[in-house]
């Protein structure tokens, strides 16, 4: 009978112990303290045994995964379930150290559970562990998509019935009546009904804002839409329900103070600003081979200050790709061809005041394997019933610094966690949606390679398309402005610049 096991240290400290019998935590901590004391170096034992009780052992690094079973157990059968539990730990654990061990204890006492029940070893394998400790179950699944559904459903029906309230509040207010109370007596209902309408409204505009036409008047002259009307219409309401004492919580604005704060420019933001910004859409096969690329940038201009709206950009096109430039039709085209200047045809005109303009565009399209930023090569292989993946990335153009780069690799469903080996870098299982993201701060000329090890039940087809993700504050085509002047004076104007590089699309199929 199997009475207990253990992960304890090379001076008998207990970090995990899951008793499969009545026994006390005293009993347990006394039998792993005189382990070490009974273990003879010399020899190249895997058991120890006392007049009451046997250890069997297995070493993993600095620590010892122990069993610990009565005298007439199995030994044979005790040093298979020892490989089994030694098996167990790496699935759970990163390293093989103390607080490693103590952080996931309870995935691994759960784990243990599942191989021995009652002293007595079940007959289950790793991938059966791993699938038993998920607990993914269909009938949650099913339960989770009929809650969803139900809620979708309410919400639908909350907006109707609101649209209704309100409907009912508008056509009450046009005739001069009083609003409809709805369950409940005199004026406290009128109150309340309104309210609920006010507020269900308010539910209805922070969802999904949406310009509401203006009734149409059934007689009198017509006369033009007012801008604001229905913004007085709601403020005199708001204004209303107040004075009876009602709080109103004003979340529309709120809510847009908050995306304000989100969107707030750069601290450094100029007179003249500018957005660099490129995006990628790639594609590539497994086997290599670049089967299309495009890449497309803009040059966002945003002028702030009205003194500094007749303006020229000088522009510095250090591409050596081929990529295509387009112009804003108002941009003088030829000053741009022969100068590598930005302004206007007009030059007495100025700038649009507080907008973003687009003034300058390019494309590149290619297939040509050389361009490719980021080389991604996943190379899994069958070895019995689980496949190992190896899987690197090279940084080709060392120009560029990649930050949050976030490599997903699918995963086949049903068959638990990877078992992972060596990785540069992070990892995250995302096991609900069957993904392995492989996350990496940054990738630049000093960090330009590196690779990730793992292994799982599945075929090579399970494991693409790999889709890769980051930013970057450089930009890819080698595209800047380098000097803004005024057209009058031609003296030089401070500006500042954002650049971001983004992925639209970046996949290996």
């Amino acid at each position: 009978v199997l009475l207990a096991a253990a992960v304890c240290t090379k001076a008998g400290k207990a970090i995990v112990s899951r008793q499969f019998v009545e026994m006390t935590r005293t009993r347990i901590e006394g039998l792993l303290a005189a382990f070490p004391k009974l273990m003879n170096t010399g020899k190249q034992h895997t058991f120890v045994e006392t007049e009451s009780v046997r250890y069997v052992y297995q070493p993993m690094e600095k620590l010892y995964m122990v069993l610990i079973t009565t005298k007439n157990s199995n030994i044979l059968e005790d040093l298979e379930t020892l490989r089994l539990f030694s098996r167990v730990i790496p699935e759970y654990c990163r390293a093989l150290e103390e607080n490693e061990i103590s952080e996931h204890c309870f995935d691994l006492i759960f784990a243990f559970d599942e191989i021995v029940a009652l002293g007595y070893r079940e007959n289950v394998n790793l991938a059966q562990i791993r699938t038993f400790t998920e607990m993914d179950s269909h009938e949650e699944k099913v339960f989770r998509a009929v809650r969803e559904t139900q809620e979708r459903e309410a919400k639908a029906e909350m907006r109707r019935k609101a649209k209704e309230l309100q409907q009912a509040r508008r056509d009450a207010e046009r005739h001069g009546k009083k609003a409809p109370g709805f369950g409940g007596f005199g004026s406290s209902a009128v109150s309340g009904g309104t309210t609920a309408a006010m507020i269900t409204e308010t539910i209805i505009e922070t969802e999904k804002p949406k310009v509401a036409p203006a009734p149409a008047r059934p007689s009198g002259p017509s006369k033009a839409l007012k801008l604001g009307a229905k913004g007085k219409e709601v403020d005199n309401f708001v204004d209303k329900l107040k004075s009876e004492g009602e709080n109103i919580m004003t979340s529309v604005g709120k809510r847009s103070a908050e995306a304000a704060k989100v969107l707030a420019p750069p601290v450094n933001m100029e007179s003249v600003h500018m957005k660099i910004e490129e995006k990628i859409s790639l594609t590539c096969g497994r086997d290599g081979g670049l089967q299309n690329m495009e890449l497309h940038g803009m040059i966002m201009l945003h002028i702030s200050d009205e003194k500094f709206a007749r303006i020229r950009l000088h522009v510095e096109n250090e591409d050596k790709r081929g990529v295509q430039l387009q112009t804003h039709p108002n941009v003088d085209k030829k000053l741009f061809t022969t100068e590598s200047q930005i302004g206007l045809k007009n030059p007495e005109k100025s700038f649009p005041i507080n907008s973003d303009v687009g003034v300058l565009k390019w494309r590149l399209q290619t297939t040509e394997e050389s361009f490719i930023p980021l080389t991604i090569n996943c190379w899994p292989s069958e070895s019995g019933n689980s496949c190992d993946v190896n899987i690197e990335y090279e940084l080709q153009e060392e120009s560029l610094e990649l930050n949050d780069v976030v490599i997903t690799i699918p995963l086949p469903s049903g068959v638990g966690a990877p078992v992972i080996g060596e990785i540069d870098g992070e990892y995250r299982h995302d096991s609900r949606r069957n993904l392995l993201e492989w996350c990496l701060p940054v990738i630049d000329a000093k960090n330009k390679s590196g690779s990730l090890e793992f292994s799982i039940a599945g075929q090579p087809n399970d494991f693409f398309p790999v889709q890769v993700s980051f930013v970057s504050k450089k930009n890819y085509c080698n595209i800047q402005v380098t000097k803004v002047t005024q057209v009058d004076g031609n003296s030089p104007v401070r500006f500042s610049t954002e650049t971001t590089f983004l992925v639209s699309k970046y996949e290996i199929l």
